[in-house]
């Protein structure tokens, strides 16, 4: 359906990845590499929209006419507080002890550039957790090392199955992406 144009999908996540293709898109990948810092004074979503169009800033002038490219960011934000990858297993753990029993918001932003425009837009969703015994996390965390994902966990994952009480909202989102947002918004402004 968008055979005019050219989508980048600026991500290293095999999720990301795998969505682009289960939405039977067809994409190039590009990967620039940034620090994914953010002033202090962001809050929820305002990090994530930030990280996505700092992503994207790193491609400014190297799209071509009819090329798409696509930036998203995720975090896990729990009381206040933005919960990214874990630093180190020690980390993981303090965040799914964290997460247990408790009820935090994934936020996912995304950013579309183009030559000629760029849009931001953010998916928040809330997810519970039932109470995470110790020995379950140290389970989890050595058998499926999810050290790449906000707060230290995939909902796609063994601990998605026995640990997530309740979801309120696009579950695509909690993987990384929302999906649906993102293929609306593609195939509404660019199909022709």
């Amino acid at each position: 359906m968008l055979d005019n144009y050219k989508i980048i999908l600026a991500s290293g996540s095999p999720r990301r990845q795998q969505f682009f293709k289960d939405l039977d898109l067809e994409f190039e990948i590009r990967i620039k590499e940034i620090e994914e810092i953010y002033p202090n004074d962001l809050h929820a979503e305002a990090i994530t929209n930030y990280l996505a169009q700092l992503k994207a800033a790193a491609f400014e002038g190297t799209l071509a006419d009819h090329e798409v490219l696509v930036t998203s960011d995720t975090i896990v934000w729990l009381e206040n507080k933005a919960l990214g990858k874990p630093k180190d297993y020690t980390d993981a753990v303090q965040m799914l002890q964290a997460l247990s029993a408790n009820t935090h918001e994934v936020i996912t932003s995304v950013c579309i550039k183009t030559k000629e425009s760029e849009v931001v837009f953010f998916e928040k969703t809330k997810v519970t957790f039932a109470q995470l015994s110790l020995k379950s996390i140290h389970y989890y965390l050595k058998k499926y090392q999810p050290f790449d994902k906000a707060g230290a966990y995939g909902i796609q994952d063994w601990i998605g199955l026995t640990g997530i009480s309740k979801i309120e909202g696009s579950y695509t989102n909690v993987v990384g992406l929302p999906t649906e947002k993102v293929y609306h918004y593609l195939t509404t402004h660019f199909l022709k």
